[in-house]
C-alpha cells in the first residue's frame, strides 16, 4: 500500500494537540486593521480548536501528524 499524501496547505495551518483535537488560527488578522480594535486583534491573535463538524475532515487531510 502506497503512503498517502498529506494536503499541503493543512500542513501549514492545523497542528492536532495531545487529546487529538485539532488546533487552528483565527481568520480576519491579516489586513484592515486600522478599523478594528485593539480588543478585537488581541483576540485574534489566540489560537482556538476546529468546530468537531470539520475536524475528522482535517484529520484526513492530514494523516501523519
Amino acid at each position: 500500500m502506497p503512503k498517502m499524501k498529506s494536503h499541503s496547505s493543512s500542513k501549514k495551518r492545523f497542528k492536532i494537540t495531545g487529546t487529538g483535537k485539532v488546533k487552528r488560527n483565527k481568520a480576519y488578522k491579516s489586513h484592515i486593521l486600522t478599523k478594528k480594535s485593539t480588543k478585537r486583534k488581541r483576540n485574534l491573535r489566540k489560537a482556538t480548536t476546529a468546530s468537531s463538524a470539520n475536524e475528522a475532515i482535517i484529520k484526513n487531510m492530514i494523516p501523519y501528524k
